[in-house]
């Protein structure tokens, strides 16, 4: 791994709307971002990230920062969106935003030093950009996130404030997101709730199928088996395993935190996959299928060989409109939409900040217990708006999927003049 020359500092552009070579045509007027910020060094026009700000109808753009060397534009536009519509149909007072760091992550943990000048000076740039709050995200942590709020502290004069990030350490005030498995939680609170509201589907004997063993997926697993499914497989970037009769979740949760992750797994398998054949896993047999990793995992290339009854998102836009609609309609396999059941972390990071902001409710929620409160607030969130969206569902003609009714359900609340909160 070559080690990257960092800038002294980042500069900003704002990016126009113009059709790029990638677009046909033009996108409408209604789904365009109120700001696209390409952030490069300066003085040699390399690119090192992007910010886009989505919506803020509802308040401030709050979503997380990806750090990956292939993050793009649009990646980073449609994580943006579908935050948009996240924390609109979850009734936050937030809107819609995201940021991306071309980098690889692995470098960056290999030196504790590089990464904390990459992460200053990536905050130093957000200082510039209003109507953003960052959170943790795929290859970043709460302690970028801290390192970020620190630097708006110090340009703030205070350390009270709910801008620059959310979803920090808990000894710093934040929420231990990761640690309560709260992510996992609205993942867990939708599998249950289609339980009651279709009584052919069981949670428990269900066989499961986890895509991305990290810590949204290793929760799920545990959430769901302790209900009484049976985890049949589970991948990370190391390795994916399979095995029929069930993998053993303790030695799992022992060796994914590894340097090798689940190459390590030493109980028996049916089959084990390399690093070149992982998305093989998807297409396991399965009733459950959680793909927590990376976007569009599941496409027309491998459509017709998903082989479940339901997929719970895990990760943010792991497909699109046209697959999803092949899986419901050619398929019978509903999937729910990222944005109504992958919730918890971004409830986790809203109550942290009005906590930050709010003595008095902060004051109640220590009464009552943050994690009790948290756990309460995403199961009736994700219960409330899946049973909505099934309830549309059924209103409507055959070939309406999830997605289009649980788009509908959160745009209505983005752009009610009522604008209602849940915390």
């Amino acid at each position: 791994m070559t080690t990257p020359r960092l800038p002294d500092a980042f500069a900003l552009e704002a990016l126009s709307d113009k059709i790029s070579s990638t677009e046909r045509f033009s996108s409408s007027d209604e789904n365009k971002p109120e700001q696209k910020i390409r952030v490069h060094d300066p003085e040699t026009g390399q690119t090192w990230g992007f910010v886009v700000v989505d919506d803020t109808a509802r308040g401030p753009g709050l979503g997380g920062i990806r750090m990956a060397p292939d993050v793009t534009l649009l990646e980073v536009s449609r994580l943006a969106r579908a935050m948009t519509l996240k924390n609109s149909a979850a009734c936050l007072p937030f809107g819609g935003g995201k940021s991306g760091l071309t980098v690889d992550p692995a470098i960056f943990r290999a030196d504790p030093r590089l990464r904390r000048k990459l992460i200053g000076l990536f905050a130093d740039a957000l200082c510039k950009i209003n109507g953003y709050i960052s959170a943790p995200d795929m290859g970043t942590n709460e302690i970028d996130v801290q390192q970020v709020y620190e630097r708006f502290s110090e340009k703030l004069g205070t350390s009270l404030h709910m801008q620059g990030g959310a979803g920090r350490p808990p000894e710093k005030g934040g929420i231990p997101i990761d640690d309560w498995g709260l992510t996992a939680h609205g993942l867990f609170s939708a599998a249950t709730t289609m339980q009651t509201l279709d009584g052919g589907f069981p949670i428990k004997n269900a066989r499961v199928v986890i895509q991305g063993y990290g810590n949204v997926g290793s929760w799920t697993a545990t959430k769901l088996q302790r209900a009484g499914a049976v985890i049949v497989g589970a991948s990370d970037i190391h390795s994916a395993l399979w095995n029929p009769a069930g993998l053993d979740i303790e030695e799992l949760h022992r060796v994914h935190k590894n340097s090798l992750g689940l190459k390590e797994y030493s109980r028996p398998v049916k089959k084990r996959f390399g690093p070149d054949k992982l998305d093989w896993l998807l297409e396991a047999p399965c009733e459950i299928l959680v793909p927590a990793a990376r976007p569009d995992c599941i496409n027309a290339k491998n459509a017709d060989r998903i082989d479940c009854r339901m997929i719970l998102q895990g990760a943010n836009n792991p497909s699109n409109k046209m697959t999803e609609y092949y899986l419901q309609n050619h398929k019978g396999i509903l999937s729910l939409s990222d944005f109504i059941v992958n919730v918890g972390g971004v409830i986790g990071c809203a109550v942290e900040l009005k906590m930050t902001g709010d003595t008095v409710f902060k004051e109640n929620l220590a009464h009552k217990g943050p994690q009790t409160y948290l756990e309460e607030l995403i199961e009736n969130t994700v219960s409330k708006n899946v049973t909505e969206v099934h309830k549309r569902m059924t209103l409507q003609k055959k070939d309406v999927i999830f997605r289009d009714e649980a788009v509908k359900l959160a745009q209505e609340r983005l752009h009610s003049q009522f604008k209602e909160e849940w915390l």
